[in-house]
């Protein structure tokens, strides 16, 4: 009993230690930001800039002169400092897996290999040790999505703080993704890889056709919930958004053949919404994907190059020669360790600044841009009058790894709490050995 007891109390310790922060209350005061210089998430900034809001929405935007402090409960003051729109982490696994070796904590995969009715919005964990890291670089919503198979299933896209999946949730269903065949593959020789084409690709290619010719035809046969038949078709029904243009299809590929394949399967099946998962020789292929409407969602600008012959900075440049061909674009995370990842979004958009994107291009990519493309551009995304109040006030460049440190945060209008297990374990260990360091 006595063993029973010690293990308890140690379980609740130990949980008390590690628990999530707990989610911010509402907005009740009205608050004006005043002071610094706020990027808008347009492509444009304001210099002295006054951002005021109420009720989780934005009520003014412009310069401090302008602003009527009077109509507000509370000033912050942000002069010397940057106002961002609250970045945007797209094809994220965060919250979905925890720790990746052990399984217990991993949620992102389904049994099957079409799978389109599997949401990963549901199994997202607001507990999350990994999501306070993140959102303490700016980083307040993301992209949930599933992962594995042939069609991995729907992603969702919610906001870093909730006590649970329903609160976070923001569109429980955005869109389906699928996994392009490889058309290649490495096949290693005496320690030097030769491409090769793969057998089974137009096989593999066939069965996807197939499987969406019939979910087309079921959207035809049916055109709403009510008309479908007394036995509902699940996976079929889960793929109806890709005819009408309520869902976008996410096409994971690389190379320019399954790219402009899957933009050719596009006009066949009558997808309305096409996004390009990765791309990275999307920009070889940009008049094709500007023709027809696709956007990409850029693979990590910081990576090695694909191929030998490649130029060793080409993975830096990708955004830049993206936005020189008018392709809409945003940056997202590695699929390896994505949830990790996440928090060093900013840092990604900061190299492509270095290698030809301005400033405000930079910040695009996180804000409006994946906004737009996952179809929740008319609320989040910018600065704007009427929209969430979902930005963060930085001391230095949020883009900069060196400068990055915010000050404030609000999702919809709710202040929140900046502090994650990182800061907290810098916090225990700097009292330790703090002072023996500096000795």
């Amino acid at each position: 009993m006595r063993f029973l007891l010690s293990s308890i109390l140690a379980f609740v310790i130990s949980f008390s230690t590690l628990a999530q922060q707990t989610p911010a209350p509402p907005q009740s005061r009205s608050k004006l930001i005043l002071g610094g210089t706020a990027h808008l998430g347009t492509g444009d900034a304001i210099e002295d800039a006054a951002i005021g809001f109420r009720n989780g929405k934005i009520d003014f935007v412009g310069h401090s002169f302008q602003a009527d402090k009077s109509k507000y409960d509370d000033i912050i003051d942000a002069t010397g400092h940057e106002i961002y729109p609250g970045f945007i982490v797209t094809n994220s696994t965060l919250g979905l897996q925890e720790i990746g070796a052990v399984r217990a904590t991993q949620d992102q995969y389904e049994v099957g290999t079409f799978r389109p009715n599997v949401r990963a919005i549901i199994a997202f964990n607001t507990d999350s040790e990994i999501t306070p890291t993140v959102r303490s670089n700016g980083v307040l919503l993301g992209q949930i999505t599933p992962r594995g198979g042939v069609i991995s299933g729907a992603s969702g896209i919610v906001h870093f703080d909730g006590w649970n999946w329903e609160d976070a949730a923001i569109k429980m269903v955005d869109g389906i993704h699928l996994n392009w065949p490889s058309t290649h593959h490495k096949h290693w020789v005496d320690g030097k890889a030769d491409i090769r084409k793969r057998k089974t690709y137009e096989q593999q290619k066939h069965e996807i056709e197939r499987y969406f010719s019939e979910a087309q035809a079921y959207a035809l046969a049916y055109p709403s919930v009510s008309s479908s038949t007394s036995v509902m078709d699940v996976k079929h029904e889960a793929m109806r958004g890709l005819f009408n243009g309520s869902l976008a299809l996410y096409v994971h590929a690389r190379d320019v053949r399954a790219i402009t394949e899957a933009v050719h399967f596009k006009r066949e099946m009558g997808i309305q919404r096409l996004v390009i998962v990765g791309g990275y020789d999307a920009y070889l292929v940009g008049d094709i994907l500007r023709e027809n409407n696709v956007s990409v969602l850029l693979k990590s600008v910081h990576s090695l190059p694909r191929f030998a012959e490649d130029d060793i900075d080409l993975p830096y440049r990708l955004p830049k020669l993206l936005s020189d061909e008018g392709v809409v674009f945003a940056l997202q995370v590695d699929d390896g360790m994505s949830e990790m990842n996440s928090r060093n979004l900013p840092f990604y958009a900061g190299t492509a600044r270095k290698y030809g994107l301005t400033e405000e291009q930079a910040i695009m990519s996180l804000t409006r841009n994946p906004a737009r493309i996952l179809g929740i551009d008319d609320f989040c995304g910018t600065i704007e009058n009427g929209k969430d109040a979902t930005l963060f006030i930085s001391s230095g460049d949020a883009l900069d790894v060196r400068t990055n440190a915010l000050t404030h945060a609000f999702i919809q209008g709710r202040s929140i709490d900046l502090d994650n297990r990182q800061r907290e374990l810098y916090r225990k260990f700097q009292t330790k050995y703090g002072n023996e360091l500096l000795d």
